[in-house]
């Protein structure tokens, strides 16, 4: 049994506003505006959601934890549909979106297998903004980016009154400071549940870890396939196991996704995938989940547009922030963010989805919001449609403007991830 791929229209089309919470409005309808092509007007999120995977996990091993976000874990994990077990490992395939995973499948036999289980055949939802920073703190925390104050690639720091970057936390809060959510990870520690994570050396106490993932036992191995092995080892004695693989995204960025180069990345990771099943110990649940899908970007006059080359668009500006599929916008003192967003709208029409602070966290863009965040985010922001990008030249280097692959808007092939079932008996 096949999924349907849609067509390229529906999954570079807008989906609805991901919920969040254990369950969902069914009735909800589309918020994307009438002239913007969506993608369906099918509510998206509660449980089907990555900040649900991590509490449904640890109701699967028996040590259920509830957060800010999710209170029944049990539900969660039903919802999900995962089996209990003795251990758990679930991995995060950077990149890997379910729409992307489903068009490659011919290169991947250990996960065409799972994808030919109907429990498998289903996608859940990311976080918005659609990209590594916000999601694996939503991921981590169970929680939401307005929670965690982790809105995007790059962020007003309101102490410094500069753009900040969220990756090596350039111009930053200290991570503790800025995402004050506890971890799942903490939560099941504090019940004396097992809870490690695998991974690079240089990761270990990096800020995104620091900020997203801390509190778990940390094993450090640079080699790929030696981590996956790890991680079927550390599944022995009952507890979850995190493992992340990034080579999917790190390709699709410098080649995009369609390359030789993503393509061999992909089939890398469809065979560390399979030696982790093969390596498990009986009662192991795995779970493979990834953080965003992606978008190959147009590079031509007009799909590539850049706030650096019109006025216009420059006009009443004072910083930019977030990425060139989600942008962050802050007005210049005294500019109205309403007619900012109007100026920006009638600019770029149906190339962009263009919602207010204030419109965006009323629509739940970012899930509940802390009082603290509300000056981090932008007064307008900006979700690229399409395959179109929006740079800024002034203040991006040109490789930074030209990535072949892309993410961070609220599209169907970048919202949509994959969230795969393999209970090892």
């Amino acid at each position: 049994m096949s999924v349907d791929i849609p067509q390229s229209s529906e999954l570079l089309g807008f989906v609805p506003t991901a919920q969040y919470g254990d369950t969902i409005d069914a009735n909800h309808g589309s918020d994307v505006p009438a002239n913007l092509h969506a993608a369906n007007s099918r509510a998206r999120g509660g449980a089907l959601h990555l900040s649900a995977v991590l509490p449904a996990l640890s109701s699967a091993i028996g040590a259920p934890v509830s957060t800010h976000v999710h209170s029944n874990a049990r539900e969660l994990q039903r919802a999900l549909g995962f089996p209990n077990a003795k251990s758990a490992v679930v991995v995060l395939v950077d990149g890997l979106g379910y729409w992307n995973l489903n068009m490659m499948l011919g290169y991947a036999p250990y996960l065409r297998s799972l994808m030919n289980e109907p429990a498998n055949q289903r996608p859940i939802s990311t976080c918005s903004p659609s990209t590594t920073t916000a999601a694996l703190a939503t991921f981590g925390t169970g929680t939401c980016p307005g929670m965690t104050g982790l809105a995007g690639y790059t962020q007003l720091n309101p102490q410094t009154g500069q753009i900040s970057q969220l990756i090596q936390f350039r111009g930053a809060l200290p991570p503790e400071q800025l995402q004050t959510m506890p971890t799942v990870f903490a939560k099941l520690r504090e019940q004396g549940a097992r809870a490690t994570s695998v991974g690079m050396t240089r990761f270990m106490a990096s800020a995104l870890t620091r900020a997203a993932l801390r509190d778990s036992d940390y094993i450090c191995n640079d080699n790929p396939t030696k981590r996956v092995s790890i991680a079927a080892n550390t599944a022995r004695e009952p507890g979850l196991t995190y493992l992340y693989m990034r080579e999917i995204d790190k390709a699709g960025h410098a080649y995009g996704w369609h390359s030789d180069e993503w393509q061999v990345a992909f089939e890398r990771v469809d065979m560390r995938l399979g030696m982790l099943h093969r390596q498990a110990p009986h009662d192991t649940l795995i779970v493979i989940v990834a953080d965003h899908g992606m978008v190959s970007a147009d590079q031509s006059e007009g799909a590539r547009i850049d706030i650096a080359e019109d006025p216009e668009l420059m006009k009443g500006v004072r910083l930019v922030g977030g990425e060139p599929r989600a942008t962050m916008l802050y007005a210049e003192d005294g500019v109205n963010p309403d007619d900012l967003a109007a100026r920006w709208r009638s600019r770029l029409g149906e190339r962009a989805w263009i919602r207010t602070k204030r419109e965006a966290v009323d629509g739940g863009l970012l899930g509940s919001v802390r009082d603290d965040v509300m000056p981090m985010l932008g007064d307008v922001i900006v979700y690229a449609a399409g395959n179109n990008t929006i740079v800024d030249t002034r203040t991006q280097t040109d490789g930074a403007t030209r990535m072949p692959g892309v993410h961070g808007s609220q599209t169907m092939l970048e919202m949509d991830i994959p969230c795969l079932i393999d209970y090892v008996e």
